[in-house]
């Protein structure tokens, strides 16, 4: 049983031995319980039988790559667990790649590993407010954070793991508008990507949540942002 002093329960996803024992033995000695998984597949299996406070995977693994391992935590085990992606390759389409498939931060090796602690302290402190936090209403469109299902007039929506982050983001400051910039920090962090990729995550999230119901709910506004609200019934 955990106890009042640990940091959390952490799930290792590195074929590299020195790698994961180096990490896990830094993490015990700062309160963190380390479980351990030396492929892909095992990570997934230990990922969806557990509730792990933060997962740490590597890109390139054996049976099932990083990638595909967060694409299914995702979308078949719809697993809110923040994830960190570890990757060799610093280049932006490698990091996009990696939070379009669903994980929350990525850290480029080699690394401080204070930095990837401090990292993961900050995705436990932002989930454990998210799941405390309650289910997410404007007029008909409905998301529960927590279990990362959003429905609209009662039909469940299937949104990527982008398109779900954005909507949680415009639906909890409704009706205020998010600026672009919020936004791009919020998903991105300091790697901000082309003009075009937000704006086709949010074409995409429009397709699903507003193209077939009568009432648009997710508005730009020109030259300040974008906000989800239900203006309808308002005049002017």
């Amino acid at each position: 049983m955990r106890t009042q002093e640990q940091a959390g329960l952490v799930l290792i996803v590195e074929d590299n031995r020195n790698i994961s024992e180096m990490v896990g033995e830094y993490l015990e000695s700062r309160g963190f319980e380390v479980d351990y998984a030396a492929d892909g597949l095992d990570g997934y299996r230990l990922a969806t039988e557990n509730n792990y406070d933060v997962i740490v995977l590597d890109l390139m693994l054996p049976r099932l790559d990083g990638i595909e391992v967060c694409k299914r935590l995702r979308s078949e085990a719809r697993k809110s667990t923040p994830v960190l992606m570890l990757t060799a390759r610093d280049t932006l389409d490698e990091k996009l790649n990696g939070l379009s498939s669903g994980a929350d931060d990525y850290l480029t090796k080699p690394f401080a590993i204070q930095e990837l602690e401090a990292r993961l302290r900050a995705l436990i402190r932002r989930e454990r407010r998210q799941v405390g936090s309650e289910v997410l209403k404007v007029a008909d469109l409905v998301l529960d954070p927590a279990s990362l299902r959003a429905t609209r007039g009662g039909s469940e929506l299937q949104l990527s793991p982008i398109g779900l982050r954005l909507l949680t983001i415009l639906m909890r400051e409704s009706p205020r508008v998010v600026s672009r910039q919020e936004i791009e920090r919020e998903i991105w962090g300091n790697s901000l990507p082309d003009s075009d990729t937000l704006r086709s995550h949010l074409y995409n999230l429009r397709k699903v949540i507003d193209k077939p119901f009568e009432n648009e709910l997710l508005h730009t506004v020109q030259s300040a942002g974008y906000r989800i609200a239900d203006i309808s019934g308002q005049i002017g």
